[in-house]
């Protein structure tokens, strides 16, 4: 009961915290205006982790590559933390906790995607005016771009949210499910 009580909080935290690192990664990848109120909050909850990291880990080429590196260590912490927990933390091959924690981080990731889908569909249906529409339109248009230029609208309607959300949806089950349960061999 505690196990999994002291499980349940080490993947709230670590996910909450390291999706604020990768949405930060992305905010800033996409080039997301910095006074947004979506940004404002991401760049206050990272700052005292990212502004240090980024004097050893510099940015190149558009990439911040310190809020990408410490979303990932976020991420291994959480897979050692509860191998630990479950009594499997020394006996686990720090390759196969590599490779879980990547799995886990992919994972994150395309739950950020659904997320920020999502995200866009209500507020295009409730509140196109919203401050948090234009960035959530750029946050996602990398992602719906490239199903628009594929389906024209059907009577006004974009599908490709729904298309996106699918396709998604499938990675999530497939190989990612896959490999989640080979390495639970291991785990």
């Amino acid at each position: 009961m505690i196990e999994s009580i002291l499980i349940y909080l080490i993947q709230s935290l670590s996910g909450f915290f390291a999706g604020a690192l990768l949405l930060r990664f992305w905010l800033q990848r996409c080039r997301a205006p910095q006074h947004n109120p979506l940004s404002t909050f991401i760049q206050a909850l990272t700052n005292k982790l990212v502004i240090p990291c980024r004097r050893w880990i510099p940015g190149l080429w558009g990439f911040d590559w310190s809020s990408l590196l410490l979303s990932l260590l976020v991420i291994i912490v959480e897979a050692f933390l509860c191998a630990l927990i479950r009594d499997r933390g020394v006996e686990m091959a720090f390759s196969t906790l590599l490779l879980l924690a990547l799995v886990m981080w992919i994972r994150l990731a395309l739950y950020l995607a659904i997320g920020l889908i999502f995200m866009l569909a209500i507020l295009s249906w409730m509140n196109p005016s919203s401050p948090f529409m234009a960035v959530t339109t750029l946050l996602t248009r990398p992602l719906l771009q490239p199903l628009q230029k594929i389906l024209p609208p059907v009577g006004q309607v974009d599908l490709s949210p729904m298309v996106a959300l699918l396709l998604l949806q499938l990675i999530a089950m497939g190989p990612l499910a896959y490999l989640e349960r080979w390495l639970g061999l291991f785990f």
